[in-house]
C-alpha cells in the first residue's frame, strides 16, 4: 500500500482526499486550515472529513516550519498532495516523500496559474476551464504536468457553478493518474509558461463596476464574482448597488463611433443596463442600499426612470 500526507482545503480538498481513499492510499497526515470567522464558509470542510475518516490532521499558521517538516519527513510516505491548499509549500516538505509532491491546480495549466483561477478565466471571457495535477516546485503551478481534465464555461455559468464543474474535473483527473503515479510509470509534460500568465488574488474591491466595458465584460464581471463571492458593485449617490446576476438580452449591431452612455432603466418591473458598448443586460438580481431592487421600486429609490450611470452623482470608493 502506497502513502501520503495531504494539505487540502475547500471542496477540491475533499473530494480529492475522498479519490485517495478509494485508490487504497493510506493517508498517514492531513494539513488544513481553520475556517477564518470573517470569510463566507460555503464549502465542504477538510477537518470535519479527516475526523470521519480517524486520519490525524493539523491546522499550523504556518506549514514550512523545522518541526512540521521533521513531523512529515518521519512518516517515510511515498506521496505529497496538495488540493487547493492555501500556502506555498517550500522545497524542504516537497522533498521529504519519495515518490514526488503534486498539487492539483484549478485552470488547464499554463493558462491562469496563481490565485482564484476560475474567477478570472470567466472574468476574461474564456469558454472553457479544468483541472491540472502538475508536480510541484518551489514556483507556483510551473511544474511539469501529469494530467488534465476540461470542463465548459457556459455564458451564463457562476463562479460557483464552475467550481462545481472543476471539483469534479478534479476527482476525474486524480483517478485517471494514480494508477500510473502508484506504478511509476507516468509521463511528465513540461509547462510551455509562454502560453499563460499569473495572476494574483483578488478582494471584494475588486468587484467594482468600470461602466466604460462592455456588456459583455460587465456581464462577465457579474457573474465571476457574485454569490457566494461579495459580488459587482457600484456606488449611487454613496449608496451601494451591488448587481448579482445579469443576462445579455441584446448586442449591439454595430460599432458606436463614439461610447455610449451607460444607462439604468425600468422597463415595467425589470431593470436594463444599457452599457457603453450599445449591448443591454437584463438585470435578474440586484440590492441597492441592501434592499432587493427591481422596476417597480426603481423611481423610488432614484427618483426617476432611468439613470446616468456616468452621472458626477455617482459615489467613489
Amino acid at each position: 500500500m502506497k502513502s501520503a500526507v495531504v494539505f487540502a482545503y475547500h471542496n477540491v480538498g475533499v473530494r480529492c482526499i475522498k479519490t485517495l481513499l478509494a485508490a487504497g492510499i493510506e493517508i498517514k497526515l492531513i494539513v488544513t486550515h481553520e475556517d477564518n470567522p470573517g470569510e463566507n464558509i460555503w464549502f465542504g470542510s477538510v477537518a470535519q472529513l479527516a475526523s470521519d475518516y480517524e486520519i490525524p490532521f493539523i491546522t499550523p499558521d504556518n506549514p514550512n516550519t523545522a518541526e512540521i517538516e521533521t513531523q512529515i519527513a518521519a512518516l517515510d510516505v511515498d506521496f505529497l498532495f496538495s488540493f487547493y491548499y492555501r500556502n506555498m509549500l517550500k522545497a524542504p516538505l516537497l522533498d521529504t516523500p519519495k515518490r514526488g509532491a503534486f498539487n492539483m491546480h484549478g485552470s488547464l495549466l499554463p493558462q491562469y496559474r496563481g490565485r482564484v483561477p476560475i474567477n478570472w478565466a470567466i472574468i476574461k471571457g474564456e469558454t472553457q476551464t479544468g483541472a491540472t495535477l502538475h508536480v510541484m516546485n518551489i514556483k507556483p503551478d510551473n511544474g511539469p504536468i501529469v494530467a488534465q481534465q476540461a470542463v465548459p464555461i457556459l455564458p451564463d455559468d457562476t463562479a460557483q457553478e464552475v467550481f462545481e464543474k472543476v471539483t469534479i474535473a478534479a476527482e476525474i483527473c486524480l483517478s485517471a493518474a494514480l494508477p500510473r503515479l502508484i506504478a511509476g510509470k507516468t509521463d511528465f509534460t513540461q509547462q510551455d509558461l509562454s502560453q499563460g500568465a499569473y495572476y494574483g488574488g483578488r478582494s471584494a474591491k475588486d468587484g467594482q463596476i468600470d461602466w466604460q466595458q462592455s456588456a459583455k465584460e460587465i456581464h462577465n464581471l457579474v457573474r465571476a464574482v457574485t454569490a457566494p463571492y461579495p459580488g459587482a458593485f457600484t456606488d449611487i449617490h454613496e449608496k451601494r448597488l451591488i448587481i448579482w446576476r445579469t443576462r445579455q438580452i441584446f448586442t449591439a449591431t454595430t460599432t458606436a463611433i463614439e461610447p455610449i452612455t451607460p444607462l439604468m432603466y425600468a422597463d415595467g418591473d425589470k431593470i436594463i443596463l444599457l452599457c457603453s458598448d450599445g449591448a443591454a443586460l437584463l438585470v435578474l438580481h440586484a440590492e441597492f442600499a441592501g434592499e432587493t431592487l427591481n422596476g417597480k421600486n426603481f423611481i423610488h429609490h432614484f427618483g426617476a426612470s432611468s439613470i446616468d450611470l456616468h452621472s458626477t452623482t455617482l459615489g467613489k470608493t
